[in-house]
């Protein structure tokens, strides 16, 4: 069980410039702060889309059933991280004390019927209270099995989701990374030198990331693994042998990133593959990491050649675009990366929402929008609704839960963040968020919705039918 000592030493990141400036930490648990998602749901997000692994939560049954599959990740691969398993511990369970017998059973249960490479085990709320070793049931159970069985004690009570985002980061720098070395890189078909890179806070919603994977192939840039998106176990196991590393999603796992280069030397950057000019400069950042000249001059043939293609398709839809008026209500990487993509359309972000950003996230967002930016931190119906009428905003562009408020509100409305069904990273990606923000705000239903309803009419002078 983590020890308030542990707890502590996550809130107070020393690579998080947030923490430092306001010595409250980023995931500083207060009461309510875990309505978005508790630690127990930031660990299982950060590490469900490992692909070939058997995900087990020990816990109650709703605790596995209420954030089961949450984030629209794709694997290439294996699904065996779309199956739900749990421990299902019961009332009686508790009493009588059977939590780790069950969970031992569990692990053995998974291994015999799935064969996956490796067992993570989520430990909640309940088996936490109750004292449950859940580290010495997955040595013994590793033991018993050969296959590793990795702890990931998040219990939800420690804290937000992105407290279980950095939980999960120790575990997989405790029990994984580090424990084998990558096999020698390929011959590249160019005959081109390989270069071993790694991404930390790339989870590959809706398969964003393999608009971007080939990319990496043609300027001879192996990907050593992913913390998490389309992951393997064995991938994840040698990230310490990457040259350069870039974080995606600084706030969740900026641990490994620090502790990386701490530890083995992987010296990292923060980016994002939203937009042209971020992917353009993501790509550029690795080669300044990586120091090989020649790498540079490909990776900005390759910058060219990708820009002059993005912008001739992106012409169309700019002509359709400019001058839209966007509210984004996200966090942490996207409440800057969104809007420097949109800005590459020619759209004006009229406000952003911080409220899961760091200082990096906002000073970025001061340098793209000015000082005089809207920054919102309240997303409750009322408070987004007059945002957007305060600055005239076209469309809300925010999470799912903020699809109703913005549909009810007969305001256009384009989803964002984890669930959403399009991939919009990458030069590639820029054309398919250009598509279906023309979709969203072009919609004729917005004109007939407007309109005053046909049963408001008056069938008679000063007589109006009821609503």
């Amino acid at each position: 069980m983590q020890t308030t000592k542990q707890i502590a030493e996550l809130l107070n990141e020393p690579a998080c410039a947030h923490n430092a400036k306001e010595k409250s930490g980023c995931a500083k648990t207060k009461p309510g702060a875990t309505a978005g998602g508790c630690a127990f749901d930031g660990a299982q997000i950060a590490l469900l889309p490992i692909a070939d692994v058997a995900h087990i939560v020990h816990g109650p049954i709703a605790c596995a059933g209420s954030s089961w599959d949450n984030r629209g990740t794709r694997s290439s691969g294996p699904t065996l991280y779309k199956i739900g398993m749990t421990t299902d511990l019961t009332e009686q369970d508790v009493i009588m004390g059977r939590g780790e017998k069950r969970l031992f059973h569990a692990i053995k249960q998974a291994v015999e019927e799935y064969a996956p490479a490796a067992v993570f085990v989520y430990n909640t709320c309940v088996p936490a209270l109750a004292g449950d070793d859940v580290e010495a049931v997955c040595k013994a159970a590793a033991e018993k099995t050969g296959v590793p069985a990795i702890p990931v004690d998040a219990a939800g009570f420690y804290g937000t989701k992105n407290m279980g985002n950095r939980l999960a980061g120790e575990a997989m720098f405790k029990y994984v990374i580090g424990t084998r070395e990558p096999e020698p890189a390929r011959p590249h078909p160019a005959g081109i030198p390989t270069h071993d890179v790694c991404l930390v806070g790339e989870y590959n919603i809706a398969g964003e990331f393999w608009h971007v994977a080939p990319l990496f192939d043609e300027l001879g840039l192996r990907i050593l693994g992913n913390l998490s998106g389309d992951a393997r176990f064995r991938e994840v196991q040698t990230l310490h042998r990457a040259e350069a590393n870039m974080v995606v999603c600084a706030k969740a796992l900026l641990n490994v990133a620090r502790k990386l280069q701490t530890n083995f030397g992987v010296p990292f950057f923060e980016g994002s593959f939203y937009g042209v000019t971020d992917t353009s400069n993501a790509f550029r950042e690795f080669a300044r990491l990586i120091g090989d000249p020649d790498l540079s001059a490909r990776t900005e043939a390759m910058i060219a050649r990708e820009e002059a293609k993005a912008h001739a398709l992106l012409e169309p839809w700019r002509a359709r675009l400019k001058g839209k008026r966007v509210l984004l209500y996200t966090g942490g990487v996207k409440s800057w990366s969104i809007v420097s993509a949109l800005q590459d359309l020619g759209m004006e972000v009229v406000a952003t929402g911080t409220g899961k950003s760091t200082e990096e996230d906002k000073q970025r967002i001061r340098e793209l929008m000015g000082d005089k930016t809207k920054m919102i931190t309240d997303g409750s119906p009322k408070a987004l609704i007059g945002t957007v009428k305060e600055y005239g905003a076209d469309i809300l562009i925010a999470g799912g839960r903020n699809m109703y408020t913005a549909l009810k509100a007969r305001i256009p409305f384009l989803d964002i963040n984890q669930e959403r069904e399009f991939a919009y990273a990458g030069y590639a990606g820029m054309a398919e968020l250009a598509r279906q923000l023309a979709l969203a705000m072009e919609s004729p239903v917005w004109t007939a919705v407007r309109k005053p309803a046909p049963w408001r009419k008056s069938e008679a002078p000063g007589i109006e039918l009821a609503g």
